[in-house]
């Protein structure tokens, strides 16, 4: 069993403990959001650090579709 650390830069997504560790360039999701495994470093037996890139989020498109949603006619 391996302990396992996710991090955006030095920001601590999530650990977990898992039987086995990703490998580089995996695609995972993390608190519903997209990203891709860039490296992987163990620190000690079973303490590993996975550096993630996560997709980043186009939040005008985001507010483009809430407009849209309420501007519906009755």
């Amino acid at each position: 069993m391996f302990t396992v650390y996710y991090l955006d830069g030095k920001n601590v997504l999530l650990n977990q403990l898992r039987k086995s560790v990703p490998n580089e360039g995996a695609e995972v999701k993390i608190k519903g959001r997209k990203g891709i495994v860039t490296s992987v470093t163990s620190l000690e037996k079973n303490k590993i650090h996975v550096q993630v890139e996560l997709e980043s989020v186009n939040k005008a498109k985001l507010a483009a579709d809430d407009e849209k949603k309420k501007k519906k006619k009755r």
